[in-house]
């Protein structure tokens, strides 16, 4: 089964989970433009300058508030319903296409389990995935409001950190398939061992998930030294703000510190999506 036929089969379900995602994570991505309008009126209000009151721009945020709050709620309770059914058909026609092949009853079982990382990208990864998405395109459109340089150095920023993608992503398959191909074996390997083999069996399986993390720490490392970048040229624009409020100033501040905290998490969540991709492969094979 690939990850294709379980989002075609269970479309509407996981569209609906997924939407309250983006619902979610819009709602929170435009709270700092809606909070700097805020801190502005609040400063003009203790100034005592005629006219000013902050309650407009305070309900404003307030509802964007509201909404990613209340659908974080909702999202958070409809999760677990969606994609523990969905576990539970997946599972099911693993055993099911076991049964068939005459598979060995450890492959059956490992399967089945290895299976639960299907649930956990959709669930979690996909979301995150998502999350970091609308963060990182939501800071770099919301930056351009602010100073057009900032947002341009921001984009630039993207195509090293697409490139660093694109070669942690190609050394961690091979590696995932690995840890995958031992994982599977492990009923059949540890079955009737004594400790000393079930420490070398663990250890063996230990290794590739060592250099998958040496390459995430690698990975890492290149986004930082890239990120720099970005931070050098903010230091150079930042001569050039005097002309901005308190409340702008906050807002250019949160959006430029939720794109790079977003972008630290593209490893984590490029490694889920490898351990998926391989899985994916690897339960086809046995269906055909």
């Amino acid at each position: 089964m690939r990850l294709a036929e379980i989002l075609r089969q269970y479309r509407w379900p996981i569209a609906l989970a997924l939407g309250l995602v983006v619902i979610e994570n819009v709602a929170w991505i435009i709270e700092p433009s809606l909070f700097g309008p805020v801190l502005d009126a609040l400063i003009s209000k203790a100034a005592k300058e005629p006219g000013v009151s902050p309650v407009v721009p305070l309900m404003l945020w307030i509802a964007a508030y509201a909404v990613n709050s209340g659908v974080g709620v909702l999202r958070r309770a409809l999760d677990p319903r969606i994609y523990l059914r969905v576990y539970g058909d997946i599972a099911a026609g693993i055993a099911r296409t076991a049964q068939e092949r005459h598979l060995p009853a450890g492959v059956t079982a490992s399967r089945t389990q290895l299976s639960r990382e299907f649930i956990g990208f959709l669930e979690y990864s996909v979301p995150e995935i998502m999350e970091h998405a609308i963060a990182i395109g939501g800071a770099v459109i919301g930056l351009a409001f602010f100073d057009y340089r900032i947002a341009l150095a921001c984009a630039v920023i993207l195509l090293p950190l697409y490139f660093i993608r694109r070669l942690y992503a190609g050394r961690v398959l091979a590696l995932q398939s690995d840890v995958h191909d031992r994982l599977e074996s492990a009923f059949d390997a540890l079955q009737g061992q004594g400790p000393d083999a079930v420490r070398e069996y663990y250890r063996q399986v230990a290794r590739p998930q060592q250099r998958i993390a040496n390459w995430g720490a690698a990975s890492f490392g290149l986004m930082r030294v890239a990120l720099l970048g970005l931070f050098l040229v903010v230091l150079f624009v930042a001569i050039d703000l005097d002309d901005f409020s308190t409340g702008q100033l906050y807002s250019i501040v949160a959006y430029l510190w939720t794109f790079v905290t977003s972008s630290e998490y593209l490893p984590e969540l490029l490694e889920s999506w490898t351990q998926v991709k391989d899985l994916s492969r690897r339960l086809q094979q046995s269906k055909d």
